[in-house]
């Protein structure tokens, strides 16, 4: 099981947040790279969690109605 991840971590720069190990930057066990892979926030700023792609709430239920196009052939 995976642990929850943090929205706003207090201090982001001290973690490698490549895995659910959540290892110090200066102590990756995981060996996911060379580099500590940076939180979110650090790259795209603290509403980070507010854009993108949102799959919990869609803009429009969809539509009952067939389309035409996909009409089934007559036999």
């Amino acid at each position: 099981m995976s642990k929850r991840f943090p929205i706003h971590p207090a201090n982001p720069h001290r973690v490698c947040w490549g895995c659910d190990k959540y290892c110090a930057a200066d102590d990756m066990a995981c060996g996911n790279g060379a580099d500590r892979t940076q939180h979110p926030e650090e790259l795209f700023g603290p509403d980070w969690h507010t854009w993108g792609l949102d799959a919990v709430t869609p803009a429009e239920p969809c539509a009952a109605t067939p389309d035409p196009a996909y009409s089934k052939p007559e036999t």
